[in-house]
């Protein structure tokens, strides 16, 4: 008499759990890059709108703002939850200005930045760690990916 079989074998089980971490092998870097890619734009966007703010308080005060917090924009965090930067460039110098490949300054008023997905960030925008950081250059003509720029 043949004996019916009620489950799953064990390589059965075995090779579906297979498959199934090769597909998530595959998608998950992939969502992981969408991922930052839109919270890289929505950091370009909140960038652009501080930048408009910083240059308001410098239409009524004739100078940029030595922090965030003058300009009502203290504790205002990036999509990954760090808060940006700032730099006031015009006051400060260009010392501890944001650099292009030529270290020459990529703003001549304020820097605003985020340092990106990764949390780490150096002042030299094509350096390794910066890449993935979210940049206003140019003056505000420029608010994206230091890697763009």
């Amino acid at each position: 008499m043949k004996r019916k079989s009620l489950g799953f074998t064990l390589i059965e089980i075995a090779l579906t759990l297979g498959l199934i971490t090769v597909l998530a092998a595959v998608a998950l870097p992939s969502y992981v890059s969408y991922r930052n890619r839109v919270l890289s734009k929505q950091a370009a966007q909140q960038i652009a709108a501080m930048g408009a703010s910083i240059e308001l308080y410098w239409q009524n005060n004739r100078a940029y703002p030595s922090a965030l917090a003058d300009a009502h924009l203290d504790g205002a965090k990036d999509p990954w939850g760090r808060l940006y930067v700032y730099y006031n460039v015009d006051a400060n110098g260009k010392g501890g200005a944001r650099k292009d490949k030529a270290l020459n300054p990529i703003n001549t008023d304020f820097d605003l930045y985020s340092v990106g997905a990764d949390g780490k960030t150096s002042s030299q925008i094509t350096q390794k760690f910066s890449l993935d950081d979210v940049i206003r250059a140019s003056n505000g003509k420029f608010a994206g990916l230091a890697s763009d720029f």
